[in-house]
């Protein structure tokens, strides 16, 4: 008797895995060093490596490759004028209990950087991209905080309450692919896309 005609149809090849990515803003050398002198060693404080310090714009978590590619095309097509960025304050998240995070923060008021995120947002929107919609608090992660960091925190805080780093010009955001490691997680550039008015 013989087989079925379907028997010998080849195994449809798997759907590759989604990649976790994520839009950001890089910090320029300036800051990173600015950064990088308050972090100084603290009981059960993470610090951020300083080549991984960045401003996320949006985080996407895990999209489907086959968006990838008209995401990019999508991208290319944001128009916002570079602006400049001030870099100053500090904060915690969240901002009720046991913080887990220490950030710097972004001066007051910036429309630019509120229209690039909007921009994105609107790019996001007509892929049917899914992203984290909490509220926007433009930072750079510093820290994450572990228990022992707790007694340390309010000194820490306390010696650094005038922090601020050197303004810097923004030119160019980057899409980012971030693949979770034993050692932490590594991030590339998958393309950077520069800023025209």
């Amino acid at each position: 008797m013989p087989s079925p005609a379907w028997s010998n149809a080849p195994e449809p090849p798997p759907e590759p895995s989604p990649l976790r990515l994520f839009l950001a803003i890089d910090a320029p050398a300036p800051v990173v060093a600015a950064l990088g002198a308050a972090m100084s060693p603290a009981p059960g404080f993470a610090w951020t490596r300083l080549e991984q310090l960045h401003l996320t714009l949006r985080f996407l978590g895990a999209t489907p490759v086959a968006l990838v590619a008209p995401l990019r095309e999508r991208l290319r097509a944001i128009h916002v004028a570079p602006f400049l960025l001030p870099v100053e304050g500090l904060g915690i998240f969240p901002p009720r209990g046991q913080p887990r995070v220490l950030w710097c923060g972004i001066g007051h008021g910036h429309p630019h950087l509120h229209q690039l995120r909007q921009r994105i947002d609107d790019t996001l929107l007509a892929l049917r991209i899914e992203a984290d919609l909490r509220q926007f608090v433009p930072h750079f992660t510093l820290a994450r905080l572990g228990a022992v960091s707790q007694r340390q925190l309010p000194h820490w805080l306390r010696r650094h309450r005038d922090f601020a780093a050197p303004p810097f010009r923004v030119e160019s955001f980057s899409l980012y692919a971030s693949r979770l490691q034993p050692e932490g997680a590594v991030h590339t550039v998958l393309e950077e896309y520069p800023l025209v008015g």
